[in-house]
């Protein structure tokens, strides 16, 4: 069972911000920070922090948890469609992994027209436009209804203005992004790993929507699957029992991703742009649990959450390892 709200609520100060290693060549991600601790290796933490509208905006605790443990299981159970970049997970909140060059394209894939921000399929097409990421649509289309099959939307990865920028499968190789063959290879992973993700998703009555995968390449050109895998963070889920009746309601799908974030600040009048609204302490205490709820629907496995403040507990598991003396 998820962690209580009263528990969440009072670790909520002390939620997993950075991890301050003495470790080198540290980078630092939206809500990784991964460090090259030996040729050819890196160390993963994922933190609590939570990122939307191509900004930081808050930490959650268990999240970082959740993310790297879900991401874990996936890598373990998608091996045999695609290989990845995950060697061990000495703690709940770290994961070594083979160093691959990352490629300059987020793979998004997505089952069905959604989404607020400005590079959502929803919000493009409810702008007027019908030609979006070099796919045509029709008229009529409704907001959440399932496409008649996956497509790719590829994205750049930051961009000239810091954001994502929208791109259609055939710039990808027409911008020298990558190469067509590795692109095949990557499109072909990608839509694999979608269909079983929402077989895995369906199985734990759920809806996979849409998701990013990101992908790279080892010094000998192959190709791995890196960052993370079907995570709330990385995908958008619904709950599948109540998706048709809703739909038919012209209501909101039941979710269990961050997009509850990204609503949140939406019904505020806010889409990244400006200063931030402050959100109340109860969405983020619903958002931990909705991190943990489905980790647990999707493994099939109960989250035991592991003891806080990350850093102490880190710090002695990364010792076992023989990562830090």
């Amino acid at each position: 069972m998820p962690v209580s709200k009263t528990q969440i609520e009072q670790l909520l100060p002390y939620a997993f911000q950075k991890a301050d290693l003495n470790l080198p060549a540290r980078q630092t991600g939206k809500v990784r920070d991964g460090f090259a601790f030996r040729p050819g290796a890196r160390l993963l933490i994922t933190t609590d922090r939570l990122s939307a509208f191509d900004r930081g905006l808050a930490a959650v605790p268990y999240k970082g948890q959740v993310l790297n443990q879900l991401s874990a299981w996936w890598f373990k159970n998608t091996a045999g469609i695609v290989p990845n970049h995950m060697v061990s997970v000495p703690d709940p909140n770290a994961m070594i992994c083979q160093e691959a060059n990352p490629f300059p394209v987020e793979v998004i894939v997505r089952g069905y027209i959604t989404g607020v921000t400005s590079t959502a399929l929803w919000y493009r097409y409810s702008l007027g436009e019908r030609e979006i990421y070099g796919y045509t649509f029709p008229e009529g289309l409704h907001k959440n209804e399932a496409l008649p099959a996956a497509i790719i939307t590829p994205t750049t990865k930051g961009g000239p203005t810091g954001h994502d920028e929208r791109l259609t499968c055939a710039e990808v190789v027409e911008k020298g992004l990558l190469d067509a063959k590795t692109w095949e290879s990557v499109q072909a992973a990608a839509l694999a790993l979608f269909q079983q993700g929402q077989e895995t998703a369906n199985r734990a009555g759920l809806i996979l929507v849409d998701t990013k995968y990101e992908f790279g390449a080892t010094p000998d050109g192959s190709i791995l699957l890196i960052d993370e895998v079907h995570t709330p963070d990385s995908s958008r889920f619904w709950k599948l029992s109540s998706y048709e009746q809703r739909l038919s309601a012209g209501l909101e799908p039941e979710l269990f991703d961050k997009e509850f974030v990204r609503l949140a600040y939406a019904r505020m009048g806010y889409r990244g742009e400006g200063e931030p609204p402050v959100l109340p302490v109860d969405t983020w205490v619903e958002t931990s649990i909705l991190y943990q709820t489905i980790y647990e629907g999707l493994t099939g496995l109960s989250f035991v959450p592991g003891d806080y403040p990350v850093e102490d507990r880190l710090a002695k598991n990364l010792g076992k390892a023989g990562i830090l003396s």
